[in-house]
């Protein structure tokens, strides 16, 4: 589509993770849950600077998410500067990045089939204002257990970021 997914690079973030434990999390795993959420919350400032957060629809799609930006377009267009979040407290993605237009008619309709076959809708794209695409600058993760086993794992033990 518009863009293509990356390789980042993968560290610990600073502060009260506990960067002795076992591997960071991979960023497949940061990925699968991004592609499966069904609602997005955008961070985002007004223009007097206050931040505020939505939830949206959107889709992931070729490492990056598009969304519909609805009442947040002049917000959006006075600071592009964004964070998306996932709802999951226990399985948490944080993507940092730059929210900018999506106007290409192909593109336009690529994201008009995922949506529509996401949340069996039927949007076309001439309905539709120009979405929204953030692609990754920096992304954060962690969980309660990222192996899946129900080992107990602590979240300080899975803290991982990546950059892009």
């Amino acid at each position: 589509m518009v863009g293509s997914a990356q390789k980042p690079k993968v560290d610990r973030p600073s502060g009260y993770w506990d960067t002795d434990s076992d591997a960071p999390l991979p960023w497949s795993w940061a990925s699968e849950r991004l592609e499966r959420a069904r609602n997005y919350w955008v961070v985002l400032k007004r223009k007097s600077g206050r931040a505020y957060a939505r939830p949206v629809w959107g889709v992931w799609l070729d490492g990056a998410i598009y969304f519909d930006s609805g009442s947040m377009d002049q917000n959006l267009a006075t600071n592009p500067e964004v964070e998306v979040h996932l709802e999951s407290g226990d399985e948490v993605v944080i993507v940092d990045g730059r929210a900018e237009r999506v106007r290409d008619p192909a593109a336009l309709t690529v994201l008009a089939d995922a949506i529509n076959v996401k949340y069996a809708w039927d949007w076309s794209p001439d309905r539709f204002p120009a979405p929204f695409v953030v692609r990754p600058k920096r992304a954060f993760g962690w969980c309660s257990d990222p192996t899946g086993l129900d080992k107990g794992t602590l979240f300080g033990e899975s803290g991982t970021r990546w950059t892009f």
